[in-house]
């Protein structure tokens, strides 16, 4: 008797983004996750393919996609963003920043140290900071204000210094 296989439903995970314009002027990002289905029969690699698709779905649930919002002076035009995989990259991210800017007002310097209420003032000295975090379950960017990036510097520099 010869063995029926099943088809293996494996996926390829696309995210989309794109930038609407309400009636006030101001941007917001909508997002789409979209699942695309293939469908494998009798393929000696489709386990394989079923099982990474799986392990990119966990490692998208992981990493949440992280945009940081940010404007340093009052001039408009000195709005910016910046992009990482994740809230930990974020945060990296933010401190790097503040890193390259002790390094530029103190080029002769050449160990810089600096404790959390440093980096706090300068977190505190952007006229505007916030973070977006996409949450895959609601398929949305959830944002969060200063005080949320604050207290997640403070946990990632402790979890670092542990």
């Amino acid at each position: 008797m010869s063995q029926i296989r099943r088809p293996v439903l494996a996926g390829i995970f696309l995210l989309r983004m794109r930038l609407c314009s309400e009636d006030s002027g101001r941007l917001f990002l909508v997002s789409s996750f979209s699942l695309l289905s293939v469908l494998c029969v009798d393929s000696p690699n489709c386990e394989l393919f079923s099982l990474l698709a799986r392990l990119l779905l966990l490692l998208v649930m992981m990493n949440k996609h992280t945009i940081i919002l940010m404007q340093p002076s009052h001039n408009r035009a000195s709005r910016t963003f910046m992009d990482y995989e994740s809230v930990t990259q974020a945060i990296d991210g933010m401190c790097g920043l503040y890193e390259r800017k002790l390094k530029e007002l103190n080029p002769a310097i050449r160990n810089i140290t600096y404790d959390i209420s440093d980096l706090y003032n300068f977190i505190d000295g952007l006229v505007d900071l916030s973070a977006l975090v996409y949450n895959p379950s609601s398929e949305a960017y959830v944002p969060h204000d200063r005080e949320w990036i604050k207290q997640r510097t403070y946990h990632h520099l402790k979890k670092m210094a542990a």
